[in-house]
């Protein structure tokens, strides 16, 4: 579908979404209910929208995805070595052209043999598109399997003096070190010998994408939810305090005031200003599908809506004029859940990828398949406590 067409039928349902929904409003004001066939209304056209912007969202991906840059000469050499690789397990030379393409110094038979740079960036293209964290945070590509980060609380006092003024010792930081750990995440993709005879088939290709799906699916849910036991540790499982007593080292969050419920919007401007202003410029909501149009009905006291489609090219739709970003790794609104992340993520969270993806050959476990066992390291984490705010439904 065209890219404008989706954006003017987006416009066009938002529109019959706020018509429906005012008058939804107004007859609870009048009559105290309003008619079921009325809420039908106002539900199908929200989903309407719903469907729009993921659509919208999808195409923008696609675009986003095509790349044509030039490959160097030891590069392509290397490819074309591990193309060989993958269709007849042929292993002469391909360590040597690891090397001259300046992915691998040294050998390491045990570990499997390193993808071409095209393909793994492939890999890592796809993943920032199905994944908002990875996407939206900071990125950093280590080669040890830690990245340690000293980082000040408080800063160092200051002050100002004269020119013949004694200068006395000022306060010193508190540093802490931040340490993440990369954890290993595998694919063992299959396909027959004969599909790979086939010399029609991009075999590497097919398997950037098996790989980037199973990786992807994985590493979205960790970068929210992950425990960090031998996977990243996600946004929502450090420990959380009422903002009001925040301290370095727990998230901070704002109670919604209702039971299991969430139907004040002004907590959502509460939840806005509780990240501090340095932060503010460059922070995006994180939510899932469901919370966003559950959020799209709300209004501030003038009667606008506070949600708004974006209805140009690559323009986000947003939330108190922050984009809006949707993972549904996110929890719906439930008692004690938290459905919705105000943050800076660039500052906030940090994804690091140990450099190189790796691939062992298995033709010999499940005939007439070929295996193509296939793993790399990644970790994420917080890396700055106030850049991050969440909202906590009560219990």
């Amino acid at each position: 579908m065209d890219i404008n067409k989706i954006i003017e039928d987006l416009g066009h349902s938002f529109e019959a979404f706020k018509l429906a929904n005012d008058a939804r409003l107004k007859e609870i004001e009048i009559k105290g209910a309003a008619d079921p066939l009325l809420v039908e209304k106002v539900e199908k056209t929200n989903a309407e929208v719903s469907a729009l912007t993921k659509a919208l969202s999808d195409i923008e991906k696609q675009l986003a995805h095509k790349s044509g840059a030039d490959i160097p000469a030891a590069k392509e050499e290397h490819t074309k070595a591990f193309n060989l690789f993958m269709r007849r397990g042929v292993e002469d030379g391909l360590r040597d052209a690891e090397i001259k393409a300046a992915i691998a110094t040294d050998s390491d038979p045990d570990g499997g043999f390193l993808m071409p740079e095209e393909i793994d960036q492939q890999i890592g293209r796809i993943a920032e598109q199905a994944s908002a964290i990875r996407r939206l945070s900071s990125n950093m590509i280590i080669g040890s399997d830690t990245y340690k980060k000293l980082v000040g609380v408080g800063g160092a006092a200051s002050g100002w003096v004269g020119e013949r003024a004694a200068r006395p010792e000022t306060a010193t930081p508190t540093l802490v070190e931040i340490a993440i750990n990369t954890k290993e995440i595998y694919a063992n993709p299959a396909i027959t010998q004969k599909a790979l005879d086939d010399a029609s088939i991009d075999v590497g290709a097919w398997l950037a994408d098996e790989v980037a799906i199973a990786f992807t699916e994985k590493e979205s849910e960790a970068f929210i939810k992950g425990n960090g036991v031998e996977k990243p540790k996600g946004i929502l499982a450090y420990d959380t305090i009422a903002n009001a007593s925040y301290a370095w080292g727990k998230v901070g969050f704002i109670a919604s005031g209702a039971a299991a419920a969430f139907t004040d919007p002004d907590k959502l401007i509460d939840l806005q200003h509780a990240l501090k202003s340095v932060y503010r410029n460059g922070a995006v909501w994180l939510m899932n599908d469901s919370v966003q149009a559950h959020i799209r009905k709300f209004k501030d006291v003038d009667g606008a809506y506070l949600w708004r489609p974006g209805l140009e090219p690559d323009a986000p739709n947003t939330l108190l004029g922050k984009p809006v970003e949707i993972d549904d790794n996110m929890p719906d609104i439930a008692g004690n859940a938290f459905p919705i992340a105000f943050a800076n993520f660039p500052r906030a969270y940090l994804v690091v990828d140990r450099i190189g993806t790796r691939v062992l050959r298995d033709p010999y476990m499940n005939k007439p398949y070929v295996h193509f066992y296939t793993t790399r390291r990644v970790g994420g984490g917080i890396i700055s406590y106030e850049g991050i705010k969440l909202l906590k439904v009560a219990a």
